[in-house]
């Protein structure tokens, strides 16, 4: 079963990528073909491997074999929060609360989620229209001993989502609990079935710490003690940063060209001895997802601006859609110049951690910094996930998805991966 897509011309690749077509990132998917459950062993998974135009497969279990003995791995510690909470109005009619990130007053997710007795949050509302503005919802949640009333209201309305104020009584717990507590995991919306118990173990990283995500980093899901096990005896590192996947992640490319697409930005936590340790392995670096290469690459960036400018403040550090391919793009300096400018400015400023925005897009004709390597499952059609795969290895993107599909791997969440040379 090969791929339905036309042959693209091999200058695409160098364009900018504002004016690519999504029409030519596609291939016909087969619903049969879309894992809806994980399998028993996370790291029974089958895993391609494409190295200088070659493809060859094995299982997740020898992933060890198959990258370079003292590579180093970065990996995405996030958590998928229980970010859908079920309603009932009143009146009986069903309402679905889908928490997306928390309003602007908040610093980061990690002062949002600790917020006790009310929070404000952006969110998707399934059953908006049955809703009134002034209508308040009412939740019963057993949290331990305690008897809790979670009680939402919608505060402000906007295109794209809702910001709803919540509150709780008593008001000891914090936000992250109720959620807890309250909220069922949100699986993505082509697992077409409800979370259920075991969800709420396998829809996350062995590694899982930083509740924030909205969506699993999926490529780490077929990580398993005996992979780290057998990474260590390869002299293989790994370490962590964070970027909470957000419901950004699903939506679908629905402008014919890139330029109208709008990114939605998400808040990474890096801290100051990781980034050390990027600069400490430079051409050695092997991602563990998208979400881990589109955080190491912004820091690329971030220092490019630093260099640029030495007393930026955190919030201009954030990395927006497109300027790396346009006034920053022309500043480009070496890796390593990159990385010491971001290790020098925290340390002027005293700061053990680096939390911040990015809104960075890959596509054909982005120029990849500081990764020799991706590990990744397989992506959706028409998705900005796909750009980033085409961006990394060409149009040989079509031959590793033929494959693929012609050797019954499983696509998307819960399916299988592959690991991709630069």
């Amino acid at each position: 079963m090969g791929l339905i897509c036309k042959k693209l011309p091999l200058h695409i690749y160098f364009m900018n990528p504002k004016q690519l077509q999504i029409k030519d990132f596609t291939y016909t998917l087969p619903e049969e073909r879309i894992a809806i459950y994980p399998l028993a062993d996370r790291d029974a998974s089958k895993l391609l491997i494409y190295k200088q135009g070659n493809i060859s497969e094995d299982v997740y279990h020898n992933i060890a074999l198959h990258l370079p003995e003292g590579a180093f791995l970065v990996l995405n510690d996030t958590r998928v929060m229980e970010a859908r909470l079920l309603f009932q109005k009143p009146t009986g009619g069903n309402i679905e609360i889908f928490c997306l990130a928390p309003h602007t007053q908040y610093a980061d997710i990690t002062t949002a989620m600790l917020q006790k007795h009310r929070v404000w949050w952006n969110c998707l509302i399934g059953g908006a229209s049955k809703w009134k503005r002034g209508t308040v919802l009412e939740k019963k949640i057993a949290a331990g001993k305690d008897n809790i009333i979670l009680q939402a209201s919608i505060a402000e309305r906007s295109a794209d989502n809702f910001t709803v104020e919540m509150c709780w009584e008593p008001g000891n717990l914090s936000f992250a609990e109720i959620l807890h507590y309250a909220g069922v995991i949100p699986l993505p919306p082509y697992i077409k079935r409800e979370a259920d118990k075991k969800d709420a173990e396998r829809y996350q990283t062995i590694y899982a710490r930083q509740q924030g995500s909205v969506a699993a980093p999926t490529a780490g899901l077929h990580f398993t003690e005996n992979i780290f096990q057998s990474l260590g005896k390869r002299h293989i590192e790994h370490d962590f940063l964070t970027l909470h996947v957000g419901a950004g992640t699903f939506k679908p490319v629905k402008s014919e060209s890139m330029q109208d697409h709008i990114m939605h930005a998400e808040f990474i936590d890096v801290h100051y001895e990781t980034i050390e340790k990027l600069l400490q392995n430079t051409g050695k670096v092997f991602c563990v997802g998208t979400t881990s290469l589109r955080t190491v690459e912004s820091l690329y960036w971030m220092g490019v601006k630093i260099k640029r400018d030495a007393d930026i403040t955190v919030d201009k550090l954030a990395i927006t859609q497109w300027e790396v391919y346009e006034e920053l793009g022309a500043h480009k300096i070496p890796v390593h110049e990159s990385l010491l400018a971001v290790l020098e400015w925290m340390e002027y400023r005293d700061m053990k951690r680096l939390l911040t925005q990015t809104q960075i897009i890959m596509a054909p004709g982005y120029d990849f910094n500081i990764i020799s390597g991706l590990i990744t499952n397989f992506h959706q059609p028409q998705s900005t996930l796909l750009l980033l795969i085409a961006a990394l290895i060409g149009d040989d993107w079509k031959k590793v998805y033929s494959y693929a599909l012609e050797n019954n791997f499983r696509f998307l969440s819960y399916g299988d991966g592959c690991l991709l040379f630069t």
